[in-house]
């Protein structure tokens, strides 16, 4: 039996999904929210409109949830380790398969990472790849990858979550899947500001392409795999979440490029990450232009004409 815990959008839209399968208990943190849930047979906060399959239960009963072999870590990156040490004896022994992306703002550490040291009991493994909660909730076909250091946990976990509207790929390449789901948010946050200045789809398809470089330049200094960014947890990702007006990285960046507040309570990993990661790079002697200005542009410390002014006066080089 499959678990998920985090009834948001997504950890929702992947038990829909995952319920085709067999039984799945999807957890709520909020009791209340479960038993609407429950009663209303769908996540009207979330994706109303999108029924609940019969082999979905919902509960916020800890002990219930943890009863599943595979557990969907659908948490929001930054609440991640918070969630594990408070579950961490439950989940001691299973495989935990973490599907929220970013890096870590307190630690700089990616899920995996956070899953082998909260966690050391379990088999961590990572969801990951260009995916919207609508999408896989209303049965769109979908693409994702799926990492584990451990191969044979790995084909275990493809076959197992693999459903008839998500075709997983699988790779044991942890470090890689962890930064390209993790970077391309913040290259979104990137384009949309582009796009809510007004500065063209010339521009968008600049910063996508030497985003993507320096997504590149900093996962392979990390130890990561080039063809890993080349897939579905890199490009794949970016080009989704750089074109698209579902994501949220994008719509927060349309914001900052018009001047206008964002919506509230909406998370915007790429923002957190953003910081992490051009703390990261500066330990690591690491070039990274677009991210530093995005970690300003969200910090407020810096204007759009400035941004652009520092990323196009950069010096001349070859590509």
């Amino acid at each position: 039996m499959i678990s998920v815990i985090g009834a948001g959008a997504f950890g929702t839209a992947l038990a829909i999904s995952q319920a085709q399968q067999g039984p799945v208990i999807l957890w709520a943190r909020n009791t209340d929210h479960a038993e609407e849930m429950a009663r209303e047979r769908q996540n009207k906060s979330r994706l109303g409109g999108i029924p609940l399959p019969d082999g979905l239960r919902v509960t916020s009963d800890k002990e219930m949830a943890a009863q599943g072999g595979t557990i969907l870590l659908a948490v929001p990156m930054q609440k991640l380790q918070n969630a594990l040490e408070v579950w961490a004896d439950a989940l001691d022994g299973k495989r935990l398969v973490a599907c929220c992306k970013g890096v870590d703002l307190g630690t700089g550490r990616g899920p995996v990472e956070i899953v082998n040291e909260t966690v050391p009991g379990a088999v961590p493994a990572i969801l990951t790849g260009p995916s919207f909660a609508s999408d896989i909730a209303r049965g769109l076909p979908t693409a994702l990858t799926l990492a584990c250091a451990d191969e044979t946990v790995g084909r275990t976990l493809q076959e197992e979550l693999t459903t008839r509207n998500i075709r997983i790929y699988r790779t044991t390449d942890t470090t890689g899947a962890e930064l390209g789901g993790a970077l391309k948010n913040v290259m979104a946050i990137a384009c949309g500001v582009v796009m809510g200045a007004r500065l063209g789809e010339s521009a968008r398809a600049a910063l996508m392409t030497r985003g993507y470089a320096e997504m590149s330049r900093m996962a392979l200094a990390c130890g990561a795999r080039a063809e890993t960014l080349a897939g579905l947890s890199g490009f794949g990702d970016l080009a989704l979440t750089c074109t698209s007006e579902q994501s949220r990285n994008l719509r927060y960046g349309m914001a900052i490029g018009r001047g206008q507040p964002f919506e509230k309570g909406v998370t915007v990993e790429g923002a957190s990450t953003a910081q992490a990661v051009a703390r990261k790079a500066a330990k690591l002697d690491i070039e990274m232009p677009i991210t530093d200005v995005v970690t300003r542009l969200v910090d407020g410390d810096l204007g759009i004409e400035e941004a652009m002014d520092n990323l196009l006066s950069r010096p001349l080089r070859q590509e």
